[in-house]
């Protein structure tokens, strides 16, 4: 996590029950208008998808699974 995250946690912290129920609703609603179809990702996520895509897993898609045998070792 970010430290402006973790201030901004913090800070949220700070408030009453009702007003922090308050806040995380517009931050639900800055995060939406930003990406309404939630598909953007942050520079950690994008950093963990590439490490995951050059990992050597597949897909299950790109499996056939009717002859496994081919993948053995």
């Amino acid at each position: 996590m970010s430290e402006i995250a973790m201030n901004a946690a913090r800070m949220l912290n700070l408030l009453p029950e009702e007003e922090q129920s308050f806040a995380l609703e517009f931050i639900k609603k800055l995060v939406h208008a930003w990406d309404p179809d939630f598909t953007k990702v942050t520079p950690d996520e994008a950093a963990r998808i590439t490490a995951a895509e050059n990992s050597g897993f597949i897909a299950d898609s790109e499996i056939d699974w009717e002859n496994l045998s081919k993948y053995a070792g």
